[in-house]
Formats: C-alpha cells, structure tokens, sequence
C-alpha cells in the first residue's frame, strides 16, 4: 500500500492529468487492461474485432523484448480477420500524433514473479506507453527508479506482457521529478536519467509544473513518436533529453518557415549527433527539402558519424567512399547523405563533376555542418554559398568561434555567428555539469623546470627547455608511475597529447623501455599524420612553441614516417592485425581500429599530437596527459575527451597538465561558459575532498562508531542511515583517489578501518540480493549500492597470492598465531573486495589444504593454478550432473558469455535441457542455470590470472 503522502501526491497527480485531457479508467489487473485496450484499439481504427481476431492481435504483440516490440508499436499490425480479409491496425499514430486516444489509470495489479502494484500509468489507444512511479517526500528519487527495476525483474513480461510496450517512464518524489526511456533491465542506469527543462534550461524539478509541460497529452505523444529513437546498434531506446529537444524543434522551425541559416552551441559531450540525427531524420521527410547533407571535415568523423547514424536507424545513411559515389547520391534517391567537406568541395569545383552536380543548384538542400568551429572556415564555404541558389546551412559546435578566439584566413577573421547568422539554441558547458550530463575536470599542474624571475623575461629557448630529455624522462616515470590510479586500475584508458611528433617520438620510446624494464601490463599506441597537407593547428586552437606562426613542414619527414611503420609493427604484434602506411586506406583502417581498441579499454595510453582531441567519443577513456600548449576552443575539446558520464566510479575527467595552462583553461572556461563558471567545470582542492572525507566519517561514526557496532543495528531504518552514510563516504574517497598525491594519512579513517566498514557495507549489499523479495516493501531493497564506487585496483588475486607467499611456515605457538592472524586479515581483504568475495571459499580451501603442503613460495602461483583447474572442472561437471545438461552444451554458452559480456538469456537455458521441462517450470529453472553460469564465472574466471601453458 502506499504511504499516506504517496497517497496525496497520486490523487493530486491524477486529478492533473484529467484536466489535461486524459480520461480516467479503472484498471485493476490485466483482464481489464485486455478489455480496456480491445475497446480502444477498435475506436482507434474504426473496427470491431471479435474474441478470435483479438485474440490473434495479443499473439502477435506479446513477441519479443523492450527494443522488438517498441518497433512493432510503430508499424502496422497486419491481421488476417475470420473471413480471410487482411486488415492492418494502427497502434499508434505517428504523424498526427495529437490525434491518439488518452487515458490514465493507477494502482494497477499484475501478478508475476511477485504480486505488484503500479502507481500511475498513461494509456495510448488502451496501450500503457508512460509508467509514473512515486515516492513520498524526503526518500531519495533513486528508490522509484529501483522499484521500476523490480518491476522489470517481477511481472512486466508476465501475461501477454503490454507493460513491455512502455516506452519511457516519469519518476517523483514531488519535489525532484524526471524521465527516462524504458529498456531491457541490463540497459537501465540512473544516469540516464533526466530533468526536463525550459528553452533556456532552467531545469523543472516539481511534479505539477513538469506534469503541465511534459505530459500535456500532445507533448507526451509526441516525444514517442518523434523524439524516442530505437538504437539499432545496442537494440535499446533513447529518449532526447530537452536542450536536444528544443534545438531541433528550433532548427526544423527554421526551415519550414524561413530561409536563413542558424547554428546549434551544445556542449562537447552533450549528444550533438543523436541531436543532428534526429533534425536530418525529420527534414528528410518533409516534402519541400530535396536533400539533407551532413557534413564533417575529416574522414575519421565520416567513419564514426556514419556508424552513429546507422545505429539511430540502419540503412538511413550510404557512405560514400569517393567523390564519384557522393555525385552519384546526389543524382539518385537518396536522401540523407554524410560526406566530407573535402569530397564535397571536390564535387563543386571539378570540371568532371561540375555538369551533374548543377542539376542541383535551385534545389532546396539543407546542409548540416558537424563541429563547424573546423569545417567552416575557409574557401569550401565560399565555393558552396556560391555554387548553390537554394541551400540553407545550419552548424552544430561546441566551441563556437568569437572574434577573441578566430584566426586569419584569406578571408580575414570569421566568426560562427558571421557564417551561420543566428545561434538557434545553446547548452553550455556549467549546463551540461549542472544536469549531470558530463562530468567535472579535475585538473592538476606539474612543474617540469624552474626559471629564476631576473630570467623570466629574457631571450630563453622554451623549445630547448620543453624538449629536454631529463624533463621528458621526470614526466614519463610520473606517467608510469601514476598511471593505474589515474584509471582505476586500467578500468579506465587515457590520451596522452603531445606538442610534436618528433617528441612524441621520443615520448613513445621512453614509455615503451619502461614498461619493459619493469614489467608492467601497459598497452600503449600512436598515431599522427604523415601527409604534406596538415590540418592547420592554430584553427584547432594548439599553439605552437615559441608562439609564432609555425607550420608543418610541406614534404614529408622520412624519418618520421618509418618511425609511425615501426610503431605500428608494435601495434600489428599486439593486435595481431596487418597496418602500415603503405597507402591511405591502410592507415585509416588503422586509424578506425586504435579508436575501437581505445572504446573497449584494450590500449592503455594512445600517444597523439592532434588527432582524436576533437570529435572522439569513448566513455571508458578518463584521463588526458597535456604536454602540449593549448587554448580557447583546443584546450576545451581536448578536456572534454574525458568527461563522458559512464557509471559512478567515474567521478571526474582527470587532466594532468606537464604545463602551465592555468590562465588558458580560465580563459576558455570563460569564453565558453561565463566568468563565473569556473568552480562548476573545475573539481574543488584535494584539502577540500579531504576536509570533506573527514566530516563524512564523522557522520558515519555518530551511527556506528566502530566496525563492529555495524552488527548491532536494530531494524532496516538504521541499516538504511549506515548504507547512505557509507557510499557518501565511498564518493568522497573514490574522488580523492584520483589525485597523485593521496595518502590516507591525510585522512582521518585509516585504510584497514575503512575496508573492514565496506566489508560490512557488502554484506549488507549481499543479505539483499540473496534474499526472497515479497510484495511488502522494504526500504533497502530500494537503495542503490553504488558498487562502481568500490575500487578494485586495491585487492586483485595476484595481490592476495603474494600475500600468501609471504606467510612464514608456522613452526612455534607464536609463529602458527601469527600466521592464522594474517589469513584471517587475507580473507577480511577479500570480503572487502565485491569481485573477490565470490573467491573465499577457493582462497580458504586453498590456504587449508595446499598451501602447508608447498616448500618453495615461488611455486604458489602455479600450485594456485592448478588448483583452481581441478576445482574449476569439478564445479563444471556439478552443474552438468545436477542440471542435466551436455558439457560440450553449457561450454558453449560459457564462452559466448565471456567473449560478448551478455548474460544468457532464460529461453535459450531450457533449451540446453536434455530433457524439456513443463512450461510453467521453465522460467525458475531458466533463472537457476543462468545464476549458476554467472557464479562459475565470476568464480573461476573474472580477475584470475592466465592460465600458464
């Protein structure tokens, strides 16, 4: 039942959307939402269907997950009638999407797993396509997301699963409120959660007013039908979040009612291209627009857009590969086309291309220009406002040009807003932290060399003193030395730019001998350009050393040149793939396979000069080494390569400056956010996270003031306090941690306390999961855990094997205590550590019974190995013995879900079975067999060391 003010807050809720046109239905279980939909669904369509067409319409709906029927709500129902007759039935309309039927109902019971009972939901034509979940005033909103997750995991699917045609879902606690796209339970996370907001991104926070804006019935289905976008290549939903909404409400308003150009100021990392993506899908669907052409400046963002493109809707994009090919799509039905700028001025102003491409001249075409503060500045804007008579132009940029931050060209100094006009929406860099759309920089600045004041203001080399090879070895060994905790222990990867390629080179060596001669597990790789035309770096905001008009040299350096192959041969023996720069499509395929191997955390450190500072996107990469001079717009798109949200381990992008940049970045924070902006971008001094550490701890200690007292709190309230407590602690920590200098003697918790609190802190974390939910709410089932906080990099099992080897053979009553004082301080590590504790008993097991059996410590990896191989293919042949499933069977499925990170699916375990078990058996043994494989997994496989030959 609901609380009381849970209570008021739904009446009140109901009673708004009423006056906002929903109708009120009573829906207490499925029965009625099957008779509430056939009713609807017939007035939607003109129709009435009898008991067996309608029954035949449920059959084909309750067919696939989230993602497969979110496509089947937007297609036509093809329905063969008792007579024969083929009809097809709409259920939903897309294109006058105010013309749909509307209704709200609440306390909904759905029995499945567990009996539930859902707040509010939204009907559309007797669909239930909106899910509002409520909590009272004062509880955290994460505990109404929770509770959809429980939801999911219960009775969503149960019956003919309409609840899994819920397409994004509202959660409140009256004074917070947000939304967020439904998808498949392993692809829901809090952070893609999100506020709702006015043109001018004041957020909306309370229900009533959010309820006025975003669930006014029109609005609502709207967002469904043109602003959920269905990811092809994830299979999951998104939901534009609302500057992406209004900016390209504002753009596709800009081209049915005007002629004149505008452009789009979004922050790096804000989503531009799901934003151009969804404007280039609309305008290609308006009849009065002839061509939509996306344009990048260079083949690497053609490559990426492409594929982003295709995954928002497969097939909605050609590439074209050559300049022929993108005249030819010009000449054919296509009507979206993503091109380079280069192909396209090649295209207007060769003469073999010229007499096919004049065809288009008075067409009306809408070029989309992507990162425009690089692409527009130069003659191919000239030569397309020229060539075409009919065109529009709009820019999509991050780091606008400003007369304080433009370069001159031929043309003089331009500015975005000279070549674009009007600036149609903007979303900036303190917005974008404030919603919690990116993350915040922490930045530290290292002295490499000291200049005495008398010779600061003479005639002194810096290029020298920059390139020095006792600097770039102090900087290298910080490098190495610091760089597993920058990354949480390679759980996160990092760029490392450089002012020059002969320094890179000389960058790459260094780290390469050093991680031989210590022998690290640190993967690194480079790449740069080799060609005689360089991207000009001043337009991209780099400086060159001595801050003069330095260009690339206009012929290419042998030398380099054979040093980018022999670096690639290191690449190639890693990777075991086959690059070089013997032509241009290898070195791109190269270039695409650094950017997928930088995505998936398989490269530590990638060297650069320029490249993959701008327009690089990998959630995984946290950390940006600067040895290089930056400013304005460089220095902002080099930063913000760091700051994509992933999950809550990552706190921060961390930036390490080896330079100076201190005026450049408040320049730039400046330039691109306000004058105030800087203490939102940039995290507070490592003495502000420690003084902040310490008043967490004293908090903490007020309700447990020891390890122990943990064991003694009296019912779930108090056990609730000491979790919050605890993982405010845990973020607190988890930021400090990224700081070079942290110790915890500067902190007031010492490291084994704080371990031994997060132990308990786990074991509260595993009483929940392993024990049987009811329907009775509990209030820590609602509390998120945030594991992603818990570092890992402390305690691996190499770490605990070390520790074993230096256990002394226990001999006299003191030494044998000694000895059972550190297994038992081993094991508290372990319990401390959420990927090791599924390892106790193999730890325990071991210490017990081999461990007093080996003489020479410098065998324990090896005895460890093979133990863990008889205990692995015992556990193994348990499973196939107790489930009676094929060795060869479950192998199979074992090493699928290792090489793709998916868990089995519950269908495709029953159909392991030797012998098929009744229907309604299937979904618990299904569920049994997965819990066993990720157990065996996470046991025997995840975080042990290879197996030697």
């Amino acid at each position: 039942m609901s609380t009381e003010p849970e209570q008021i807050l739904e009446d009140k809720l109901i009673k708004q959307l009423q006056l906002l046109g929903y109708s009120l239905v009573t829906i207490k279980n499925e029965a009625d939402l099957l008779a509430n939909f056939k009713k609807q669904i017939e007035k939607h369509n003109g129709i009435t269907l009898t008991n067996e067409e309608f029954s035949r319409v449920l059959n084909k709906l309750n067919n696939g997950n989230v993602f497969e029927r979110s496509k089947i709500l937007r297609d036509k129902l093809d329905l063969v009638r008792d007579n024969n007759e083929v009809v097809y039935l709409e259920l939903l309309n897309q294109t006058e999407w105010c013309q749909n039927e509307y209704q709200v109902t609440h306390q909904t019971n759905i029995e499945g797993k567990y009996k539930t009972r859902y707040d509010v939901t939204i009907l559309i034509n007797g669909l239930p396509l909106i899910q509002i979940e409520l909590k009272k005033r004062g509880l955290e909103l994460k505990e109404a997301f929770n509770q959809i997750n429980r939801y999911q995991r219960h009775s969503y699917d149960s019956g003919y699963g309409l609840f899994l045609y819920v397409q994004f879902y509202v959660i409140s606690n009256g004074v917070n409120t947000k939304y967020f796209a439904n998808n498949d339970l392993r692809l829901m996370n809090f952070k893609q959660t999100y506020f709702w907001s006015d043109k001018e991104n004041r957020i909306i926070t309370d229900l009533e007013p959010f309820v006025n804006t975003f669930l006014d019935t029109c609005h609502a289905s709207k967002m469904i039908c043109k602003y959920v976008v269905l990811n092809e290549t994830e299979k999951k939903l998104m939901i534009l979040r609302p500057y992406q909404y209004f900016a390209v409400e504002a753009l596709i308003d800009r081209v049915k009612n005007s002629t004149q150009n505008g452009y789009i100021w979004h922050t790096t990392g804000s989503g531009k291209t799901l934003t151009s993506f969804k404007a280039s899908q609309i305008l290609v669907n308006m009849p009065q627009i002839h061509k939509v052409v996306f344009v990048v400046d260079r083949k690497d963002l053609d490559y990426q857009t492409i594929r982003e493109f295709d995954s928002f809707q497969k097939g909605s994009v050609d590439a074209t590969e050559n300049t022929s090919m993108l005249v030819n799509q010009f000449n054919d039905d296509t009507k979206l086309i993503v091109t380079t700028i280069q192909k396209l001025n090649v295209a207007i102003t060769k003469e073999n291309y010229i007499r096919k491409m004049q065809l288009h001249k008075d067409k009306r075409i809408v070029f989309i220009f992507d990162e425009c503060h690089r692409s527009q500045f130069g003659e191919t804007h000239r030569a397309i406002v020229n060539f075409f008579n009919n065109i529009q132009m709009f820019g999509f940029t991050g780091t606008p040009i400003f007369d304080i931050n433009a370069v001159s060209n031929l043309f003089g100094k331009q500015t975005t807003e000279q070549l674009f006009t009007e600036c149609l929406h903007r979303y900036v860099l303190t917005d974008a932290i404030r919603d919690d759309n990116v993350l915040k920089f922490s930045v530290e600045y290292y002295e490499t060399f000291r200049i005495e004041q008398e010779l600061k203001n003479s005639n002194i080399d810096y290029k020298e003193l920059y390139e020095a090879p006792q600097r770039l070895e102090k900087i290298t060994d910080y490098i190495v030395e610091n760089h597993t905790k920058k990354t949480h222990n390679k759980d996160f990867t990092a760029i490392f730019c450089i002012s020059n390629i002969s320094t890179l080179i000389r960058y790459y060596e260094l780290l390469k001998s050093k991680i031989k001669d210590k022998g690290l597990n640190l993967k690194i790789a480079t790449i740069f350009s080799y060609s005689a035309n360089e991207t000009d770096a001043d337009a991209l905001g780099f400086i060159p050393e001595d801050e003069l008009e330095v260009k690339e040299t206009t012929f290419i350096n042998k030398h380099t040149r054979e040093k980018l192959d022999e670096f690639i041969s290191d690449y190639n023996q890693m990777f075991g793939s086959n690059f070089s720069t013997k032509d241009s499509q290898s070195f791109y395929n190269y270039y695409t396979d650094i950017s997928k191997n930088v995505k998936n955390r398989k490269i530590d450190i990638l060297l650069v000069v320029n490249m993959f500072l701008t327009g690089f996107d990998s959630v995984h990469l946290n950390t940006l080494y600067v040895d290089k001079n930056l400013k304005y717009h460089g220095l902002i798109q080099a930063f913000s390569r760091t700051n994509r949200i992933l999950n809550e381990k990552k706190s921060q992008g961390n930036i390490v400056c080896f330079r100076d940049l201190t005026n450049e970045t408040d320049d730039a924070i400046g330039l691109f956010c306000d004058k105030n902006a800087k203490s939102t971008i940039l995290l507070e001094t490592y003495e502000s996270y420690v003084n902040k550490f310490n008043e967490a701890s004293a908090e903490l200690k007020k309700i447990t003031p020891s390890v122990k007292s943990v064991d003694k709190l009296k019912d779930e309230t108090e056990e609730f306090d000491f979790i919050t407590k605890f993982r405010e602690l845990l973020r607190i920590k988890n930021v400090l941690s990224s700081f070079s200098d942290f110790d915890f003697d500067d902190i007031s918790m010492p490291e084994q306390e704080f371990e031994n609190y997060k132990s308990k802190y786990l074991d509260l974390y595993e009483r929940r999961k392993n024990s049987k939910e009811s329907h009775k709410t509990s209030i820590i089932n609602d509390i998120d855990f945030e594991l992603e906080l818990i570092r890992r990099d402390d305690i691996t099992v190499a770490y605990i094997l070390d520790l074993l080897s230096r256990l002394k053979k226990g001999k006299t009553k003191e030494e044998k205590a000694e000895n059972e004082s550190k297994k038992k301080s081993i094991i508290d590590l372990i319990l401390s550590n959420e990927n090791l504790r599924t390892k106790r008993v193999l730890f325990e097991k071991f210490m017990n019974e081999n461990l007093p059996q080996i003489q020479d410590e410098q065998h324990i990896n090896s005895e460890f190995q093979k133990f863990v191989s008889t205990e692995k293919q015992s556990a193994f042949n348990q499973i196939c013995e107790s489930e009676n499933i094929s060795a060869e069977k479950l192998e199979s499925v074992i090493a699928d879900y290792i090489f793709s990170g998916n868990a089995p699916l519950r269908d495709d375990m029953v159909k392991l079975l030797e012998v098929k078990p009744k229907i309604q058996e299937r979904k618990t043994i299904g569920e049994r067999i997965i819990e066993k494989i990720l157990n065996f997994v996470e046991t025997f496989i995840t975080g042990m060391p290879e197996q030697n030959d």
